[in-house]
């Protein structure tokens, strides 16, 4: 690589980046460059830690005629790097580079050699990188090309890791704060923020299904177990209906204590109403069947099988920012959740898991059977509530 394509590829990772909005493209495109400015790579593994509830680290891997792969937890099944692998783990403990010149003698007493040579490989290098708040990472290259990088290769590419790095953070900070994001306020939620909807007054009017839930005897479980099982309990029942939620595209805004509310938007312009509430629909249905399903060993046998109640319902909600000061919660109010969380109330007078709205069984189809008005407290008028057919059939215990 000659001083002018260097500084070429210095100005276009300084300056010209942006063009590449995707961790993915701007691998591809740095790669390309690489090769055009003359040091004949034909892979690269760059491998990040990263925040993330579920994650340890992401591992995008580029090869030669190949489009990019994105690995989590750095491991794959075709790969021959990641987190735990020894070149990786070694770099970054030392922070020293680690080259594997891979002629015919070389000891081919390990995965990641015998994996390398079995693609053609000649000469392998792996350079430790650094976060500015400190933490290293790793970016790994390696060549066909006969007798393996030349040292004027090697230099050069040692040349291109704190440019890397810097362009690596900015995209890892990026990456981390949308992760973050949809972890505390949901995708959707997330999206308006980081689109800059931050301040007091931005709302606007959405119709969506409203899902309501709530876990039944939650305070006398909270009065009679240690505060850790009752976590560990309310954290399993979350984790059924979470999941389940996000398959069928609903919008989980908060978790209130053992209630969850969430939202599946309508988009009136291209969606049907009856296609949503079949998605609601359908994710509740998942929701019981997995709470059936929770296994209560393993430190949870002292409690008796947990019980809730769901209302569903269709209306307009006020989606946005409510608080004050510095302090805002992205959160949906409206009469429509309010009586929302008034039906949810009656499934344990009704001795019934779900419940929905005249609204939501209009919707709904054939699945749900009147079940008569009831008074609901804050609304002047009483109200027609609906329950599923399979189970007012056969009401069982909730």
């Amino acid at each position: 690589m000659s001083n002018d394509e260097f500084s070429d590829l210095s100005i276009w990772l300084s300056e010209g980046i942006y063009c590449a909005s995707k961790a993915e493209a701007f691998v591809s495109e740095l790669c390309s460059r690489i090769i055009k400015a003359g040091v004949p790579i034909s892979r690269m593994g760059a491998f990040i830690r990263i925040l993330h509830p579920n994650v340890i680290g992401r591992g995008f891997i580029w090869k030669k005629g190949s489009e990019v792969v994105t690995i989590n937890d750095g491991v794959g099944t075709d790969e021959v790097e990641n987190f735990q692998s020894a070149p990786l783990s070694i770099v970054r403990e030392t922070r020293q580079e680690v080259r594997h010149q891979l002629c015919s003698s070389y000891p081919a007493d390990s995965a990641l050699v015998k994996g390398l040579r079995a693609e053609g490989a000649t000469d392998y290098i792996a350079f430790p990188f650094t976060f500015t708040n400190g933490a290293v990472h790793v970016i790994s290259w390696t060549t066909k090309e006969p007798g393996g990088f030349t040292s004027h290769h090697v230099a050069s590419l040692r040349k291109l890791v704190p440019m890397f790095s810097r362009v690596a953070e900015i995209m890892s900070l990026r990456r981390t704060t949308t992760t973050l994001l949809d972890t505390y306020v949901g995708n959707q939620t997330g999206e308006l923020i980081l689109a800059g909807q931050i301040q007091r007054g931005h709302t606007k009017l959405m119709d969506a299904v409203i899902w309501l839930s709530d876990l039944r005897g939650f305070t006398r479980m909270s009065e009679r177990f240690p505060a850790v099982i009752v976590v560990e309990a309310l954290n399993r029942y979350c984790g059924c209906q979470v999941p389940a939620i996000n398959r069928q595209g609903g919008e989980i805004l908060k978790f209130m204590g053992d209630g969850l509310l969430a939202v599946f938007p309508i988009d009136l312009k291209t969606e049907n109403v009856p296609d949503v509430c079949a998605r609601a629909l359908a994710a509740a249905r998942e929701v019981t069947a997995s709470v059936e399903a929770i296994d209560y060993g393993d430190g949870l046998a002292m409690i008796d099988a947990l019980r809730f109640g769901m209302a569903l319902h269709v209306g307009k909600v006020l989606y946005g920012n409510i608080g004050g000061g510095n302090r805002m919660d992205f959160t949906c109010i409206g009469p429509a959740v309010n009586l929302a969380a008034r039906l949810e109330k009656l499934t344990g007078k009704l001795n019934l898991k779900i419940v929905a709205s005249r609204e939501f069984a209009h919707h709904g189809g054939p699945d749900w059977t009147d079940l008569g008005e009831f008074d609901v407290a804050g609304f002047a008028a009483p109200e027609r509530v609906f329950g599923l057919r399979e189970a007012t059939a056969s009401v069982g215990r909730l």
